[in-house]
């Protein structure tokens, strides 16, 4: 089961994510990091550039989850220059080592299979931060999505794209392909947290911990994994059946378990 962890807002959860990421690069310093982009994220890598001071980061390497297709690299809203934007400048990591998946329309037939050798190369994510979507999707892998899918081309529904207009001028101008992560590529990275805030978050979050393992809601593949922390506030855990439960074990826990 997913160690469920409520926090009263998306500062603290950013500062225990980021706490866990710091303890990760001191016993590995050539770490392997999956990224995630969007708005859900955003507090731990805020947390984490204070806490990276003084630390070697020079051989940190990233795996981006996901990316548009058909958008140009230099973009402000492709996720390479989000990912450049957000984690790696402000973090000071090698841009050499930090990947994000080939939207580029060249290529694009095998960009999928590229993007999974160069994973395997790296060794495997070892800390894989994920978000949550209104419907349940993780990456860009929408409901009816194989558990045992790998890093493809998706069609993005129409919520989706209604959900990440706010990122563009409207909603016309999210393109309506993406390459991403699949869920069997999600669950080989060593540890997956997942964060989610906010009411309009907790019927999924809900689903995904507690509800039936099936492709219609692909959040709840997490709970295939051996080693999975979910971070939500508690707006985003307030349909959470063992709230209680979950509050409870987690102010019990041994500190040096960490996450």
């Amino acid at each position: 089961m997913a160690e469920i962890v409520i926090v009263p807002d998306a500062a603290t959860a950013g500062g225990l994510v980021a706490d866990e990421i710091v303890r990760l690069v001191r016993a590995r310093p050539d770490a392997v990091l999956g990224l995630a982009t969007g708005s859900t994220p955003l507090p731990v890598y805020e947390a984490l550039r204070p806490r990276l001071a003084g630390i070697d980061v020079s051989r940190v390497r990233g795996f981006a989850l996901d990316e548009y297709v058909g958008i140009a690299a230099d973009h402000p809203e492709s996720y390479r220059s989000v990912i450049h934007r957000e984690v790696v400048e402000p973090l000071g990591l090698d841009p050499a080592l930090v990947r994000v998946p080939d939207g580029s329309l060249d290529g694009i037939e095998h960009a999928g299979d590229d993007y999974e050798r160069a994973i395997e190369a790296a060794g495997g994510v070892d800390l894989q931060i994920l978000g949550v979507g209104t419907d349940g999707h993780i990456g860009f892998n929408e409901p009816g999505s194989s558990f045992g899918s790998l890093t493809r081309v998706k069609t993005l529904t129409e919520q989706t794209r209604e959900d990440n207009a706010r990122f563009f001028d409207s909603v016309d101008d999210v393109p309506r392909h993406c390459i991403t992560q699949g869920l069997g590529t999600i669950l080989r990275a060593r540890h997956l947290v997942l964060l989610a805030f906010g009411s309009g978050k907790a019927a999924a979050v809900a689903g995904a911990v507690e509800g039936p393992v099936t492709a219609s809601l692909p959040g709840s593949a997490i709970q295939l994994h051996p080693h999975v922390t979910v971070v939500v506030d508690e707006a985003a855990a307030a349909q959470l059946r063992f709230a209680d439960y979950y509050r409870y074990t987690f102010a019990n826990k041994p500190d040096w378990q960490g996450l």
